[in-house]
């Protein structure tokens, strides 16, 4: 499916359908198999989309005693036949049942990364987090290395949106390794996301041609709204506007899951800031109606933000105050730098100095903390033009650990033994022993126990 990703879908729609009069259980997991490839086919499948593949699985035929594929089956085609409002109750009760207690060991490596893609859906984090979290560890566990480099890469996303890209950055290094080892084109997207977060232009447009080139030529649809998203985003971070806007509207042209909304966060900012009035109001409309649907904090806080962006007056200002309350209540840090930034610029633009400054001066030190360079940029420019002086950012000083090193630093400061690390990085423990005695020695420590802290603190950027 990597490599003919359009293909398998409907192949595994007609074989679905022939399983009903033979396995009704076995179909409805053949059914959950074909939304899968679906999802990640997206608008390059071949005969068969997500909504022909929805509309299959809802008419499957019923068993007597529906087990978690059942339901999660039943939620996934409410979503793709009556639409993302009506699935909203549906999906939460299933993604609550997968992050959950009692899913079995073989449930969880078989449909968890479904949890995944709930998560994000949802707009709710911490499940995100913890379905995607669980999901890595069940595949590491079970030694799926094929299925390993794209559960990682999920679980670098889920770090990215919070800002943790010291985590992200190990993360990706890790699925490198993975497919170094076993010959994969897989876990492409780790790199392009730090690039775009991290703000470096030349580096993440090379990689957005090269992904898109690749995606394309493989079937992988969603990797193309993914990538189409990645330039949304990184254009809006360097205040490249028009250019974010055209990619956002091939991102929002899709009905994929998740990304075609975080395509629509993107619009509006970007219509906003290029006077397409009509265009941010329609994708505000679009946008608000689905997240105010979740009731999570994410959600609504990044659609207090996007509302305060068509807005006007004390209306903007409450839904800008709003925002910062809700999105300061989650970790998604990286949205809440973006909504200070916002006020700040909002506020300069109603010749509000001071207050400006102070929202400014906030996303500036946010922003530059987390390592999102691109938007630091943005806000320090707009310090700037509120009078305050503000000095460029240094150039980071490089960290002492190659990036093997790091990454060998950190699971052993996570509590791997040496054994564990060598398993994961493919490495003999005496190699492992061999690299975190260099690492001992560059960092000045004794012992495994100093490792996070210091590691922390000289983060690469």
């Amino acid at each position: 499916m990597q490599n003919r990703g359009g293909e398998a879908t409907p192949l595994l729609l007609s074989a679905a359908r022939r399983l009903e009069g033979v396995d009704a259980s076995l179909a409805r997991q053949t059914y959950l198999d074909a939304i899968g490839a679906a999802l990640f086919a997206s608008h390059l499948a071949q005969g068969a989309g997500l909504r022909e593949v929805g509309a299959a699985a809802h008419a499957a035929p019923s068993v007597d005693e529906p087990q978690l594929a059942d339901r999660l089956l039943e939620a996934l085609a409410v979503r793709l036949t009556r639409g993302y409002i009506d699935a909203v109750p549906a999906m939460t009760a299933i993604l609550d049942e997968l992050v959950g207690d009692e899913i079995s060991a073989a449930d969880t490596l078989r449909w968890l990364w479904f949890g995944s893609v709930l998560g994000s859906e949802l707009w709710d984090y911490e499940p995100w987090l913890a379905a995607t979290t669980r999901h890595v560890l069940a595949v590491r566990e079970a030694g799926a290395l094929s299925e390993l480099p794209t559960a990682i890469d999920s679980l670098t996303t889920v770090h990215l949106f919070a800002g943790d890209l010291s985590t992200a950055a190990a993360l990706a290094e890790e699925a490198k390794t993975i497919c170094d080892a076993i010959a994969s084109p897989q876990a492409r997207m780790g790199p392009l996301g730090l690039a775009v977060f991290r703000g470096q232009e030349s580096l993440a447009r090379a990689l957005i041609e090269e992904h898109m080139r690749d995606a394309t030529a493989r079937g992988q649809g969603a990797a193309v709204i993914v990538t189409d998203w990645c330039h949304a985003l990184l254009c809006n971070s360097l205040g490249q506007y028009a250019e974010a806007l055209a990619a956002a509207q091939r991102v929002t042209a899709h009905e994929a899951f998740t990304t075609p909304r975080w395509g629509l966060v993107e619009l509006i900012e970007a219509a906003a800031r290029t006077g397409e009035d009509a265009i941010a109001a329609s994708a505000l409309k679009t946008l608000s109606a689905q997240l105010s649907a979740t009731g999570a904090e994410w959600a609504l806080g990044v659609e207090a933000r996007s509302r305060a962006l068509v807005s006007t007056g004390a209306e903007a200002e409450g839904l800008y105050l709003r925002a910062i309350e809700l999105l300061s209540a989650t970790r998604v840090r990286t949205d809440l730098a973006r909504a200070h930034l916002l006020y700040g610029e909002w506020l300069r633009r109603e010749n509000r100095r001071v207050d400006a400054r102070e929202q400014l001066r906030t996303a500036h030190r946010l922003l530059n903390d987390l390592g999102l360079h691109g938007f630091a940029e943005r806000a320090r420019r707009e310090l700037q033009a509120t009078g305050a002086v503000v000095r460029p950012r240094a150039a980071p000083t490089p960290t002492t650990l190659t990036a093997q090193e790091e990454q060998i630093a950190r699971m052993a400061g996570e509590g791997l033994t040496n054994p564990e690390i060598g398993a994961r990085l493919f490495l003999s423990p005496h190699t492992v022993d061999w690299h975190l005695r260099k690492v001992f020695s560059k960092l000045g420590i004794g012992s495994r126990r100093e490792i996070p802290a210091l590691l922390t603190t000289s983060a690469p950027v």
